[in-house]
């Protein structure tokens, strides 16, 4: 594991977006996620957190110094409610490259921040912009989480365990909606406006939508998805074959058994004793269970320890099923530096990686409010100007 960074909040010097200005209203889930990987590229992420949250007047989830999806920020505290707050933000907005914003449609434009005065003051501002079902359509004013984009996209039709038609589904970890698709879509998004106002002199409105998001997910899936009987999809891996699975071994752990080629499914057959057992073959669905069987019972002849040591090196693509409690300790991870201490927490490193400019380690996340004054600092105001919106209660 790489070692613990710096316990000052803020960006520090380096990385591929070093010198990159972002202006973050803070919200919760994906959009804190994409401005979190801005961050860990060298952007320097200004967050604008409610005045009232920055005081300790009111306490809002997912954000604070415990959330590490807000680590590498500064944040300032404002009452966006205040035009005198808004003015403030226009003022950030003028030097900032980027504004990113993740409430429903309209609350932006209610506050006064409508993108079209944004663009005003900064032209060469990009804008991104996160809701669930997009800025328009139908569904546009709805709640959604994202259980409900998957549902809308056809991704959640994929996750019946035995792949019948007519399973209930099974819903996944939010990763799959939110933090592995609109998160990451949104900032290379907004990386990708980025170059074209630099080139052009011309900021514009980058809109992500996490249904649009989880549908773009599953362009894969849509060579095959007229193969199934009653439209269910026809992929192999929705019936979940028995080389593709989990077990649980002997001290009550488990394994992951990928071993989908045919010469890793022979591998692992053979390094399990099994080769010789006349075992259905894999295209004869009727004969999984069978083999499923035999695979749980020979897996709980040993410890998941055992088994790795014996397979996990092997060509059979099987690993241990590891909690986050034992993530950072496994072997490669400590190899690679995939994890990192940041003032005692331990969390996943930034990624990807680059040889000419790598990011610094990331910062701690920030209390609300941290750096009002240095950022009100960087606007140019004096003491006597910053004192005296502290006492408005304009900032916190």
């Amino acid at each position: 594991m790489n070692g613990d960074a710096n316990a000052g909040g803020g960006p520090a010097a380096g990385g591929p977006l070093a010198g990159v200005r972002v202006v973050e209203l803070a919200g919760i889930g994906p959009v804190t996620f994409a401005c979190m990987l801005l961050a860990d590229m060298g952007a320097d992420v200004v967050r604008v957190d409610r005045a009232a949250v920055a005081r300790g007047e009111v306490q809002v989830p997912f954000q604070g110094a415990g959330e590490l999806r807000g680590r590498g920020r500064r944040s300032i505290g404002i009452d966006l409610k205040n035009p005198a707050g808004v003015a403030l933000v226009l003022d950030l907005l003028a030097g900032a490259d980027m504004l990113v914003e993740g409430f429903r449609p309209g609350v932006l434009e209610r506050m006064g921040l409508a993108p079209e005065r944004c663009l005003r003051r900064n032209p060469r501002l990009v804008v991104g912009r996160l809701s669930g079902w997009g800025q328009s359509g139908p569904l546009a004013d709805s709640p959604g989480h994202d259980l409900d984009y998957l549902a809308m996209t056809g991704a959640l039709a994929y996750t019946a365990r035995d792949g019948r038609y007519g399973m209930v589904p099974t819903p996944p970890l939010n990763l799959v909606g939110d933090f592995g698709n609109g998160g990451p879509l949104l900032a290379f998004g907004l990386v990708s406006a980025l170059l074209h106002a630099r080139a052009t002199g011309q900021g514009q409105v980058v809109e992500g939508s996490l249904s649009e998001s989880a549908a773009l997910m599953m362009t894969a899936y849509f060579a095959g998805a007229d193969e199934g009987p009653a439209g269910k999809p026809g992929d192999t891996l929705t019936a979940l074959p028995p080389n593709y699975d989990s077990y649980e071994t002997s001290d009550g752990r488990w394994l992951a058994v990928a071993a989908m080629e045919p010469q890793f499914y022979a591998a692992l057959l053979r390094l399990l004793g099994l080769d010789g057992e006349g075992l259905p073959p894999l295209d004869d669905q009727a004969g999984w269970p069978r083999v499923r069987t035999r695979l749980a019972e020979v897996f709980r002849t040993r410890t998941r320890q055992q088994w790795c040591d014996l397979l996990e090196r092997a060509d059979v693509c099987v690993v241990p099923v590891l909690s986050l409690h034992e993530v950072h300790h496994h072997p490669h991870h400590v190899a690679r530096g995939t994890y990192v201490e940041v003032a005692g927490q331990v969390q996943p490193a930034p990624t990807p990686r680059f040889s000419g400019s790598p990011p610094p380690p990331p910062a701690p996340p920030p209390r609300p409010g941290q750096h009002t004054d240095e950022v009100l600092g960087s606007l140019g105001l004096g003491a006597a100007e910053i004192d005296a919106l502290h006492r408005a209660g304009v900032v916190g």
